[in-house]
């Protein structure tokens, strides 16, 4: 999984037509996404977001405010809090509205973060598309999906190992229970049967922790 770019956020900043130096957006966004505790939510993590979105693009209905809201999803990620993505949405908020772009476009990209809380299952067609790009790992290959799960127990380190266990076993079975995991019929056909699998792998091997 390739890490996003400059190049990439540089050409798509002049694709919104958004106002002001591109390269400083940049550089806050490079700072915070490469922060050196993060092993999973990081600038890999939004190279493959967005490589699944420009697979799943033209199902969006406003492909712009859901490739904005990949960018910033993460931008803010703090595993002693919990208000992560309330807090990337307003960074985004910030920098898309000092670039010039519309209110309304504002307002639908960070409610487009906001579904990446992944407390509910999303409701609107873009949210749906949202919630399932950034799940996608979950549908990778047993390889990588384990080491996504490491990559989580890393940024994770400070919880106990029974703590961690209990935690991560309600998060994980709150994706296992619902109807599909994913919302897009490309995304189930593609991912749903694997991540099925992995998510009871890691489950089973969580309880062994506890």
């Amino acid at each position: 999984m390739q890490a996003a770019t400059k190049n990439q956020w540089v050409d798509f900043w002049k694709h919104l037509g958004a106002t002001g130096d591109a390269l400083q957006y940049w550089n806050r966004l490079e700072q915070a996404y490469s922060e050196n505790w993060r092993a999973y939510h990081n600038l890999r993590h939004i190279g493959h977001c967005l490589a699944e979105f420009a697979e799943a693009k033209q199902q969006a209905k406003d492909p712009n405010a859901l490739e904005a809201a990949i960018w910033f999803h993460d931008a803010v990620y703090d595993t002693h809090a919990k208000d992560s993505e309330e807090r990337s949405a307003d960074l985004a908020r910030e920098v898309l509205t000092s670039g010039g772009l519309p209110a309304d476009f504002v307002s639908n990209a960070t409610s487009l973060i906001l579904a990446t809380k992944h407390n509910h299952a999303p409701t609107g067609h873009d949210d749906g598309l949202m919630v399932d790009i950034d799940l996608s790992i979950l549908g990778q290959d047993s390889e990588r999906y384990a080491r996504f799960e490491k990559e989580i127990r890393d940024e994770y380190s400070w919880v106990s190992p029974l703590n961690f266990a209990i935690g991560r076993t309600a998060v994980l079975n709150n994706f296992l229970t619902r109807k599909t995991i994913y919302n897009a019929a490309p995304f189930i056909g593609k991912y749903e049967a694997q991540a099925r699998g992995n998510l009871a792998w890691a489950i089973t091997r969580l309880g062994e922790q506890r």
